[in-house]
């Protein structure tokens, strides 16, 4: 089905896409009409040393930038080599006097050379070619004094990227910044010190104020260097914010509370008093969250998730006690404010019986009411989401069991439909029903989502009022999902659902393998107590006659096989912070100084460590372990950093009792010189686990292998067809 359309698709997307010769007026880029004058020869020759210093980029000049991906090295070649040298020839062929073309010369090189410090393995290949086109074409728009009308037809971000490289048209450029930046504002907010001083500025931090009230209110600080241009705003919500800042004892929990503020139905004073009592503030998010008075959505979902981590941490702690104990911090609240403590979980911080708890406590407070009127109460906020977690915790059956048979169907359609909607970009939703398929056991549910998503692939293909990018982006997903869902279950067809990307169920040992033959692994460990746990725990499996450890340098500790093929672990040590950082920066200076690329990944650390970690990938990286999942943020960060990474995760925490075994396991395999083949590896897994204690066998069940991670496979499959239908 995905296949059906996907010529047409890129059939359509390429009429669209190439720099087309009547969009020139007949300005022709394959020759020079005349030879390029000395006196503007060195103004072309820094270009064609730009284009030559982009396709050097990949260790060869041969006109192409050569990738792991092929398409992707299609998109790029187009777009830094094809495209420039193009635009080099229409300058010198345009009908413009000598010095605008030595400026067009100029703005091309400067483009360029800003493209040099990109990594072009984890780049969005799409954006960027679609950036040149955009220049290409504005460039054409200003040859021919149509820049103004231009950027009204195209008040895109690439438009925006590129109005830079044509400053002389201050008209244009004032159009942009005000249309561009009052639809993207926290975009704009990055740029604000090149408009701070334009009126128009005003109206782009008013928007702003909309959707990152925060970062209005740090700019408001009285400390700030933004203080002036945020206090001379005349915008209602801006100058709350300003009020809030100069008044309140809690400005950022105030905050929250904005609109309900400027409306007067609440003072500041007011509500700085309601804000200090934590489980007050916390039911009156929520409140104010479903009474759609909030100023902004990601805002207080935001400011509920980091509320709600601190009640589950507090049950996470108490893990070893009597559940009266263990849950006593969370036995006060509503359905409505249980609902969005688990969503607050998502994050990847909530332990199975911590989820379990507070979701029997939450189906305790509704007293035999469906879970769909719960739903309804909550206005559906995050429900793909709820439903996902649901699902892998094995508690599906239970929410639905709540509902009608019609509030079934009408929740999974609605589960399924319009995940077309958003950006190109956004695929949360899509991945949070993947990711829900892979876990539902009920044969029936399954059947039922199967028959939902072609019903939903044929309306997107039939629906003739989509934009174009919704069709094209619906046509995607719901090929793509109906391919996994048919082949799920088993790991040959799905690899052939999945085409043009890696392999899903190993992978190949010479892959990981550097030019000394060696596997080289990183481990991240951070300086609290968990961590100096996590690193004596990790030193553990390898003091034996197979490997030596060498821990003489003050900030990692060095570790490698004595027997079988080269394995060499480098894992940074749990200094106190920030002292942990500091260690996992020399290892970086290390590595970079050393020409030392990791293949292998460990996160070992709570989930707001993550970040530390994941900032270190590279697009070398194949094996990932995160210890935690948390959904398709955490995904999408390490797949835009490493897209051919497999990804190992977990529903909850990851635990040494069995992030240590895993570890063990792919040592044999590696030592062994054996591809990773998930599926025996996972069998070797489950073998060891069935003589363990019901604690490890529950926590070693909470574990994804990549091949089984439906939610990283479909990321990588959507990618790979987005970028096969822009080539």
């Amino acid at each position: 089905m995905a296949q059906e359309s996907r010529a047409e698709r890129r059939k359509n997307r390429n009429q669209q896409s190439e720099i087309v010769e009547d969009e020139k007026k007949g300005i022709p880029t394959d020759s020079l009409l005349e030879p390029i004058p000395n006196n503007r020869w060195l103004f072309a020759d820094k270009v064609e040393k730009a284009i030559r210093a982009l396709d050097a980029k990949d260790g060869l000049v041969d006109n192409r930038v050569e990738l792991s991906d092929a398409v992707k090295s299609r998109l790029l070649t187009q777009a830094f080599i094809v495209d420039p040298a193009k635009l080099r020839i229409l300058i010198e062929n345009a009908p413009v006097p000598h010095p605008k073309k030595i400026g067009y010369h100029r703005a091309l090189q400067s483009k360029l050379e800003s493209l040099k410090g990109l990594n072009f393995e984890a780049i969005d290949a799409i954006y960027y070619r679609q950036l040149m086109i955009n220049f290409y074409n504005m460039m054409v728009a200003d040859i021919e004094g149509d820049l103004l009308a231009f950027a009204k037809a195209n008040p895109t971000l690439q438009s925006l990227d590129n109005i830079e490289s044509f400053d002389n048209n201050k008209e244009a450029k004032a159009h942009l910044y005000k249309t561009v930046g009052t639809k993207y504002p926290l975009e704009m907010l990055d740029r604000l010190d090149r408009f701070a001083a334009e009126p128009y500025a005003d109206d782009i931090i008013a928007a702003a104020a909309k959707l990152a009230p925060r970062q209005i209110m740090t700019y408001a600080a009285p400390n700030s260097k933004y203080r002036w241009v945020i206090a001379r705003n005349q915008d209602k919500t801006v100058k709350t914010i300003v009020d809030i800042v100069d008044r309140s004892e809690s400005r950022f929990k105030v905050l929250q509370f904005l609109n309900q503020i400027q409306s007067g139905e609440r003072s500041i004073a007011e509500v700085d008093k309601l804000v200090k009592d934590d489980d007050t503030y916390y039911s009156s998010l929520v409140a104010l969250k479903i009474s759609g008075k909030a100023l902004s959505p990601a805002e207080i979902e935001s400011e509920i998730a980091n509320r709600s981590l601190l009640y589950i941490r507090k049950v996470n702690e108490l893990h070893d006690a009597q559940d009266a104990v263990r849950f006593r911090s969370v036995e006060r609240f509503s359905p409505e404010e249980y609902y969005f403590m688990l969503l607050g979980g998502e994050t990847n911080e909530i332990y199975t019986s911590s989820y379990l708890g507070i979701f029997k406590r939450m189906m305790a407070k509704m007293n035999g009411e469906s879970g769909y009127s719960l739903l309804e109460r909550v206005k559906m906020s995050n429900f793909r989401t709820f439903i996902r977690m649901a699902a892998g915790y094995n508690t599906i059956e239970q929410f639905l069991g709540t509902m009608t048979e019609e509030e079934k169907v009408r929740l999974m359609t609605d589960f399924v439909a319009g995940l077309e909607k958003g950006s190109r970009e956004d695929l949360k939703d899509a991945v949070d029903v993947a990711d829900a398929f892979g876990s539902i056991k009920s044969e029936t549910l399954k059947e039922f989502l199967q028959d939902k998503v072609r019903e939903n692939y044929e309306r997107v293909y039939a629906d003739k009022r989509l934009k174009r990018s919704e069709q094209e982006k619906g046509l995607i997903i719901y090929g793509l999902l109906a391919s996994i869902f048919n082949s799920s279950t088993d790991p040959e067809a799905l690899q052939n659902a999945v085409e043009n990307i890696p392999p899903i169920n190993y992978v190949d040992i010479n892959s990981l393998k550097n030019v000394n033959g060696e596997v080289v692994a990183q481990v991240f460990f951070y300086g609290d107590q968990d961590g100096k746990d996590s690193y004596r725990y990790f030193l553990n499996n390898f003091r034996n006659n197979k490997w030596r450890i060498d821990e003489s340098n003050p900030h990692w500790t060095k570790i490698h096989s004595v027997e079988g093929s080269p394995v060499v672990y480098y894992a940074n040590k749990p200094h106190d912070e920030p002292q942990d950082e500091v260690a996992q920066n020399k290892l970086a200076d290390y590595f970079k100084s050393n020409n030392i690329t990791p293949v292998v990944v460990i996160h070992r650390g709570h989930s707001y460590h993550l970040e530390g970690s994941l900032k270190s990938l590279t697009p070398a990286v194949k094996v990932v372990m995160l210890g935690s999942c948390g959904g398709f943020h955490n995904l999408s960060n390490v797949l835009n950093k490493a897209p051919d990474a497999n990804i190992i995760s977990t529903k909850q925490i990851g635990s040494f009792m069995v992030n240590d075994p895993l570890i063990r396991t792919m040592n044999d395999y590696f030592t062994a010189g054996k591809n990773l083949d998930w599926q025996l590896l996972w069998k070797d897994m489950e073998n060891y686990f069935s003589n363990r204690s019901v604690r490890e066998k529950e926590l070693f069940s909470d574990y994804i292998p990549p091949n089984k991670n439906l939610g990283a496979i479909f990321i990588k499959a959507y990618r790979s067809i987005e970028m096969a239908n822009q080539s």
